[in-house]
């Protein structure tokens, strides 16, 4: 038995296929409507709202025009796709009141518009024959579900998705995944004007902002663990490096996102060599068949100025070849002395549909940056972290004209897929990562004493990095012994050369938090007998297989199994050390039990194989980090697939995570093993209509290190917490959207981001004190002849709290940003 599962092509609610019944009921399926009476088509007295308003509808697909009307009017249409399949309409153009625009849309199509107790609006078909007297009533085949938008709509207004390929890899419903898989659609985004992509994941449970090259780098910690590592993001689930080295690069801008899904726990199965707190997903605009463009102008506190643009459509008549441009131009001050920022962005994509089955896209994207690292304060050494009179001081000691980060990252890739028939399809894709980036930095060395006084330094890198990776799946559907199997059968290979050198240079005297005296002391002027150089040159390669079955078991169970073969090399070409043949053989494996269509159970096993650590004190290579984990949980989808929530109970180990040796803070050790225990959820969707939620909250019962051998014999960090793990941690966003009536296009929202305590380092010497953020958000959307006009307005951190958002599990903590505010102004065609 197979349950609710929405389809994500524009026009297909939910739909329900019975168990095998009696021939004698089975016969009357395909009459079952007519037992809803029908009353004809949509009049004024049926409860639709009689106000005029302007429809600009074009001839197409009846399911599409009906689409349309449900977003011009507001009023919810409710339709199965068997009852408009093959209809088509003749659009609409012009001021009509909704039932008059109903009633020409239907016209000719053999249906009746009907409203419903709740306020919807139900299709039926017209002039069928009753029952026969005494025949047994059922239930409609069919599940009349809310018309649903495709997932890559522009138009999108939904917060919560049915559908996410992180966890499978394939397009499999969120309630029928044996994972926690949450995903930030575009809607959310906008509505909460996500200009860099820590803020979309304050919506997820269990995610929680680092600090990583004092703020310019991308760096969270999932489920207690740091993703701090050279892959932080999957693009379209491949690996994407965003750093070169060990240098700064930049974030990453979120331009060209569609959404962002999250997998919570490991993903080495699919993914490779990951870190086991989670996989962060970037799902990428694509090229559509119908034109759409977007002009977006953003203005904010600290100088802020950001243009983007977003365009689409396709370059022939045929409408073979379709194209996509985003780019984004942002100039930016800062809340913090000497800091600021110039970033470009520009990413096209152009896809050819070779066939019916066949299609071949090539991307491109390239990011230039310059800019100076954030505000980044050094904990004091009497275990806090020192709060200063003002949000804008600038605490590592940031000189001015000292400080810059310059470089440039570049992707470009091509995936094609060909289907051999409506079950099999064979897909392959082929990046190439390019990342340079020239940095300068003064620095703090370590914790400040109590009165405020800490070492400095300042260093200059020239960082550059080249990546490959390609993969290839094969996906299919089969029956084996009278069982639904959907396999996926693949293969991957990375490689990444990276080259980082090092001149750090210590400057004399201290520099003092409390009352800093800044001076214009060049690299030049500093003793070069008070100097170090190292560097990073090295070489990482890895190749897997894997494969993967999704079984549909009776009793409507749901059973998921793979494993994954791993073959990893590292060399490093200053030392001449190699590690070699590195293999490893990750099973995981889950069972679901979906007993009604609204709600699932689920428990599952995974095992990760991680990144090599790097060079040991001893002059050879850590091994590498492994980690398994055990999951329970539950879904539930209501109010038609509209809502949707996920509570997740976990236990996750890792081996082998490296730490800066204490005897020497340029290189690395590992210890023995870190667990983290914990419980979330999470909640995203609409409630009633244009009320959206979104949001999660997860409790750390434990994140310690729970077996390591400090390099003095003693215990190390054993027992101690780890950093950046807070106990609680969660958010709430809403929003609501006036659908009709006067104040129809108007939208207001807002929410809340809290977190509690956090240890600083390894060596819990300091926390970092809890904080709540208050955020809101007003937003006034207006039809111009074809176009949309859209006014918004962000304020977050409305108390102006002052707060620090993460630490580099070293001595640096992030300083927050105060009330911040933010406009735009968006056009759409």
């Amino acid at each position: 038995m197979k349950h609710a599962r929405k389809d994500s092509n524009i026009g297909n609610p939910r739909r329900v296929e019975l168990s095998p019944l009696p021939a004698a009921i089975a016969a009357l399926c395909g009459s079952l409507l007519v037992a809803v009476p029908a009353v004809g088509t949509a009049a004024p007295d049926s409860g639709i709202s009689q106000q005029t308003m302007n429809f600009d509808i074009g001839a197409g697909s009846l399911s599409d025009a009906l689409l349309r009307f449900s977003e011009i009017s507001g009023q919810r249409v409710l339709f199965g796709a068997e009852l408009v399949r093959g209809l088509v309409s003749d659009g609409l153009n012009g001021r009509y009141t909704p039932s008059a625009a109903l009633q020409r849309l239907l016209s000719g199509s053999g249906l009746n518009a009907r409203q419903t107790d709740s306020g919807s609006i139900t299709l039926e078909k017209a002039a069928e024959k009753p029952l026969p007297s005494g025949a047994a009533t059922m239930p409609a085949v069919t599940v009349l579900g809310q018309a649903v938008y495709d997932a890559n709509d522009p138009y999108n207004p939904a917060y919560s998705l049915p559908n996410a390929s992180t966890a499978t890899k394939t397009d499999t419903p969120i309630m029928e995944t044996p994972y926690s898989v949450k995903a930030v659609p575009k809607q959310v985004m906008e509505d909460q004007q996500v200009i860099r992509i820590e803020k979309a994941l304050q919506n997820v449970a269990g995610v929680v902002q680092e600090s990583s090259s004092a703020g310019l780098r991308d760096s969270f910690n999932i489920r207690g663990f740091s993703t701090g590592n050279d892959i932080l993001f999957y693009r379209d689930g491949n690996p994407v490096p965003q750093n070169g080295g060990n240098a700064f690069s930049s974030k990453r801008d979120p331009a060209n996102l569609e959404r962002i899904e999250v997998l919570k726990g490991p993903g080495s199965l699919l993914f490779g060599r990951v870190e086991p707190g989670g996989i962060v997903n970037l799902v990428t605009k694509q090229p559509l068949a119908k034109p759409y463009y977007s002009l977006q102008q953003q203005f904010g506190s600290f100088d802020y100025y950001r243009t983007s643009i977003d365009a689409t459509g396709p370059m022939t008549k045929d409408g073979n070849l379709l194209y996509r441009f985003n780019g984004a131009y942002e100039s930016a001050g800062s809340y913090s002395d000497f800091v600021n920022s110039d970033r470009i962005f520009v990413a096209p994509t152009l896809k050819w549909i070779i066939g019916p089955r066949t299609q071949f896209t090539a991307e491109m994207e390239y990011q230039r940056f310059d800019e100076t690292p954030g505000a980044v304060v050094t904990a004091l050494s009497n275990g806090s972290s020192a709060y200063l009179p003002k949000f804008s001081r600038n605490l590592t000691a940031r000189e001015p004209g000292w400080n810059s980060n310059k470089g440039d990252r570049i992707l470009a890739g091509f995936n094609w897929s060909h289907g051999f028939n409506d079950n099999w399809t064979l897909s392959h894709r082929f990046y190439y990562t390019g990342i340079n980036a020239d940095v300068r930095d003064a620095w703090l060395t370590g914790l400040a004493d109590v009165q405020g006084n800490v070492a400095r330094g300042y260093e200059r890198q020239l960082a550059s990095t080249d990546n490959y990776f390609t993969s290839m799946n094969l996906s299919g559907k089969l029956d084996i012994m009278g069982l639904k199997n959907t396999l996926l059968i693949g293969g991957d290979y990375y490689r990444s050369d990276a080259k980082d050198p090092f001149d750090v240079r210590f400057i004399p005297g201290n520099f003092n938090l409390l009352n800093p005296v800044h001076n214009t002391v060049g690299f030049d002027d500093i003793d070069v007998n008070n100097r170090v150089t190292f560097g990073v040159d090295n070489s990482t390669a890895w190749h897997g297989l894997y494969f993967q079955d999704q079984i549909e078991l009776p009793y409507n169970l749901i059973a998921l199994g793979g494993f994954r073969y791993d073959q990893a090399d590292q060399f490093d070409h200053l030392t001449n050390l190699k590690s070699g043949n590195e293999n490893r053989v990750s099973p995981r494996g889950g069972l679901l039990w979906r007993p009604i269509p609204e709600l699932s159970f689920y428990g599952s096993y995974t095992e990760n194989f991680g990144a090599q650590n790097g060079i040991n004190g001893a002059g050879g290579i850590l091994p590498a980090q492994t980690a398994q984990q055990w999951e329970l949980g539950a879904k539930t989808e209501l109010f038609d697939g509209q809502f949707s929530a996920t509570m997740a109970y976990f236990d996750l180990t890792k081996q082998h995570m490296a730490t800066p040796d204490p005897n020497n803070t340029l290189l690395m050790r590992s210890i023995g093993e870190a667990e983290s225990r914990g419980a979330e959820i999470d909640v995203s969707g609409e409630l009633l209509p244009g009320w959206r939620i979104i949001g999660g909250y997860s409790h750390l019962f434990f994140a310690n290190t729970t077996r390591d051998v400090g390099w003095d014999g003693g215990d190390g960090f054993q027992g101690k917490r780890m950093p950046n793990a807070p106990h609680n941690a969660g958010s709430l966003f809403s929003s609501y959207e006036f659908l009709g009536g006067r104040l129809k296009g108007f939208k207001f929202g807002g929410g809340i981001t809290a977190l509690s305590e956090r240890q600083g380092n390894w060596n819990n010497d300091y926390q970092i004190p809890g904080y709540v953020l208050v955020n809101l958000m007003a937003s006034y959307s207006l039809n111009i002849g074809k176009a949309k006009l859209t006014t918004q307005l962000n304020i977050d951190n409305l108390t102006d709290k002052y707060y620090f958002a993460g630490s580099n599990t070293g001595a640096d903590v992030l300083i927050g940003a105060p009330r911040t505010f933010l406009g735009s102004v968006r056009i759409e065609y």
